[in-house]
């Protein structure tokens, strides 16, 4: 048995007592502000998020390997570079929606105060919109390059 199996298998258990116990905490009236709930998913998380950072680090070997390999590795080249693609669009764009948020509230805050200063505000915003725009253009010569 492999390491990747075996962090598979913790993963499923971990899952299912995750659903298991919240089935018991929800029949025994337990509420978002109990103590024991807030411990679990403290502990849940804790555990969860390192296992799933390992199985991708076991995975990757395995993906570089099939990515070399002779034959099939150009589908499988492509494939990643659709998935850099994704990851890179995604990511940007969530970016750049946290900080159109956070840029978006204090401008209207300062402009509600000074009506003068709504020009410098809008630069701000434009500057925060423009990390999606990086990432696309990234995207794009990723998708140049495949």
């Amino acid at each position: 048995m492999n390491v990747l199996t075996l962090i598979t298998i913790g993963t499923a258990l971990l899952v299912l007592a995750t659903i298991t116990t919240g089935v018991y905490l929800f029949y025994n009236g337990c509420d978002e502000k109990s103590t024991k709930l807030k411990k679990f998913l403290r502990l849940n998380l804790s555990t969860f998020i390192p296992l799933l950072g390992a199985a991708f680090v076991f995975m990757i070997p395995g993906v570089v390997s099939a990515a070399t390999a002779g034959g099939s590795g150009v589908m499988t080249d492509i494939g990643l570079g659709y998935i850099a693609v994704a990851i890179s669009t995604g990511f940007a764009c969530i970016g750049s929606g946290y900080a159109v948020g956070v840029v978006g509230s204090a401008a209207l805050g300062a402009v509600s105060e000074d009506p003068k200063i709504l020009g410098k505000t809008l630069i701000f915003v434009g500057l925060a919109e423009g990390i999606a725009i990086y990432g696309l253009v990234i995207s794009i010569m990723i998708l140049g390059s495949l």
